[in-house]
């Protein structure tokens, strides 16, 4: 039933879009041939005319259009009809290809109102995150840190903790030896070291034999999160660079000793970079009956494991006059789709790969589990933000999209003449094969997920 739930929500995301095309058009006295769900690949499903409009069903449920005389080449009407989309000024068409972006946001927005207006709350989109059971060895160091169970965590290495994402990425990429080591770090382990051994230089091969003094405390890269990987929108990339191959039974010699003995393969500088790849802290800021402490560093393991289980609590927003619905809607929309804005962003860049771009089969399973965990609310909230990222995307000036068709009126606008039909046809064709192969391949990547779920 959820699952059901979230296909309707989806479905009346297109429908909505479609509608702000179709009105609009109307509007302005365009005639409109068809109103298609679904987009025109593949078998029709069903149809059937109301009023003058034919309305299809196709079976490629992953979008819509609507389909003016223009798009016909057996059209009937003149070619100087004024039912005509191509027949009308410039500022009317670019209305009617604005209008399914345009019903797309007022949805949204719809949206996350009626549900911070019906429950009077709304996510903040961060959570209380709360250690529970410890379960390392006995000699892990987080028996020393002096955490307990019930403790707060407020940061992680002066990153704030209001996800379980950013504290487990933290822990994970500072697990001990897990070979990437930096620049800044491995300097200064070289001056702790040439401090205690001040007879060698740099590029000097250390004798066989001659034992080495080693730092009490070597320095260490502490990891820590921006903003935006701290809440997921890119991925955190570790600095520095992988350790060289030669190095890596020399990381396991040197670590936890105070004195090693040279095999006659290494330099100080050797050394050095092997230190570099050891421990890394996890400083843990921590709320114990309402005092901020700062604990004793943890050190994970070279699995990135501390042992500790953690409980979570999402903080919600109250929304229980008029002008806070309002104001909270807003806040929740602004900061969310700014997100994805980011996301799509580092999706172009390349700092979000393609094998984890995701589209309606995911997001039809992933809503499911949200109304079946947290209620309608959450599904209706989810669809909100799909319909705000439905806008983003259909206004990026890409051929086949909303914004390409802008993109064309604005090119008609400057050149003072509309482009050449043929030109928009074959351009429009080729993206729009292209859309088909990335829907083709983000469904692919879909069902891989939710098979490895």
């Amino acid at each position: 039933m959820s699952i059901f739930i979230m296909i309707l929500l989806l479905s009346l995301l297109i429908l909505v879009h479609e509608a702000g095309h179709f009105f609009a058009a109307r509007a302005f006295g365009i005639k409109v041939d068809k109103f298609g769900f679904g987009l025109p690949v593949g078998p029709t499903l069903y149809k059937t005319k109301v009023g003058d409009v034919e309305v299809l069903v196709h079976a490629l449920l992953l979008g819509g259009y609507v389909s003016f005389p223009d798009d016909e080449k057996d059209c009937e009407l003149p070619k100087d009809s004024p039912e005509r989309f191509m027949n009308k000024p410039a500022w009317q068409k670019a209305i009617v290809v604005s209008a399914g972006v345009i019903a797309n946001v007022i949805c949204g927005i719809a949206l996350v109102i009626l549900v911070a207006s019906v429950t009077g709350k709304l996510p903040s989109g961060n959570y209380e995150i709360y250690a529970s059971d410890i379960s390392a060895p006995k000699e892990a160091s987080i028996w020393d840190s002096g955490l307990k169970s019930g403790d707060k965590i407020v940061k992680a290495n002066d990153c704030e903790i209001n996800n379980v994402y950013s504290f487990i990425t933290i822990v994970k990429n500072s697990a001990q030896s897990h070979g990437r080591i930096t620049s800044d770090i491995v300097d200064e382990n070289y001056k702790l070291i040439k401090q205690l051994n001040p007879g060698l230089t740099k590029d000097e091969i250390i004798p066989e034999g001659v034992a080495i003094r080693l730092p009490e405390r070597p320095a260490s890269e502490v990891i820590t999160l921006d903003k935006y990987s701290a809440k997921g929108a890119k991925y955190f990339k570790p600095a520095g660079t992988k350790i060289d191959e030669n190095l890596k039974s020399l990381v396991k010699e040197v670590q936890n000793k105070r004195v090693y003995v040279s095999n006659g393969k290494y330099t100080i500088f050797d050394i050095a970079m092997a230190l570099s790849n050891g421990k890394h802290p996890v400083n843990l800021v921590v709320e114990r009956d309402g005092q901020m402490l700062n604990l004793k560093p943890i050190y994970p393991d070279e699995k990135g494991i501390i042992g500790l289980g953690l409980s979570t609590k999402q903080t919600m927003i109250e929304t229980k006059t008029p002008t806070s619905v309002v104001k909270e809607s807003w806040i929740y929309l602004w900061d969310n789709t700014y997100m994805m804005m980011y996301s799509l962003g580092q999706l172009f860049t390349g700092n979000i790969p393609l094998k984890d771009m995701h589209g309606v089969v995911a997001i039809t399973k992933i809503g499911g589990d949200m109304i079946d965990k947290s209620g309608k609310s959450s599904g209706f909230l989810l669809a909100a933000l799909i319909s705000m990222n439905l806008a983003l995307l259909n206004i990026l000036p890409i051929p086949a999209l909303d914004g390409g068709h802008l993109m064309f009126l604005i090119i008609e606008k400057i050149i003072g003449r509309p482009v050449d039909e043929k030109i928009i046809e074959v351009v429009s064709t080729v993206f729009f094969s292209l859309l088909i192969i990335l829907m083709i391949f983000v469904v692919f990547n879909d069902i891989i997920l939710i098979v490895q779920k």
